[in-house]
């Protein structure tokens, strides 16, 4: 987070109540002030969530943050819009939080701020990807058929066959965080704080 943002947030005055039964209209007016304060926050923290990804690889060929990096950077090139290539890059940011559910992580994230369908892709291309190895570990590859109704089927198995599951190359050439940094504040930072960037 940036030195003026958490000075910001340090600085903004407190409602006074101990209960939420014992607040008023009027703390929580100030409460509601302080919100693009905090989904600033937010922004930044997903961009450290993301370097933290650097720390692990699971066993895969790449780190979990390259992994993310060459999913986003393979739509990109694909002509997708940044909306696409957010969730793109956001898909596993749940992956070192809560490794058994890592896509309800990201869709809670990107929830408010994507489409329908790219919500539904993130929130459940992990079944989707189930279908290039969940064989080969005794499970049923095909549980995304369960999903055929929903209109965002082939839109979510097309993210996985393009995009996620090829995107395990030690040889690939991928830009670096930095470069999606723009991406990820002009979705997740409320304009009236555009001037709060983050400290490089």
């Amino acid at each position: 987070m940036s030195d003026t943002l958490h000075q910001a947030a340090a600085a903004a005055p407190r409602a006074a109540f101990t209960s939420f039964e014992g607040s008023t209209a009027d703390d929580w007016q100030l409460i509601a002030s302080q919100l693009p304060v905090t989904q600033a926050m937010a922004g930044e923290n997903v961009i450290t969530q993301l370097r933290m990804l650097e720390r692990d690889h699971g066993g895969f060929p790449v780190s979990r943050l390259e992994h993310s990096l060459q999913t986003a950077a393979r739509a990109e090139e694909d002509g997708r819009d940044e909306e696409y290539v957010l969730c793109a890059l956001l898909h596993d940011i749940g992956d070192t939080l809560a490794p058994y559910n890592h896509p309800a992580v990201a869709a809670g994230i990107v929830k408010p701020f994507v489409s329908e369908a790219n919500h539904w892709m993130v929130e459940h291309h992990g079944i989707f990807q189930g279908y290039y190895f969940w064989h080969h570990i005794g499970m049923d590859r095909n549980t995304r058929d369960k999903y055929t109704d929903s209109p965002y089927y082939e839109y979510t198995e097309e993210f996985c066959a393009k995009y996620d599951q090829t995107a395990f190359d030690p040889d690939y050439t991928s830009p670096t965080l930095d470069h999606y940094e723009p991406l990820i504040r002009k979705f997740f930072v409320p304009d009236g704080l555009a001037g709060y960037q983050a400290d490089t």
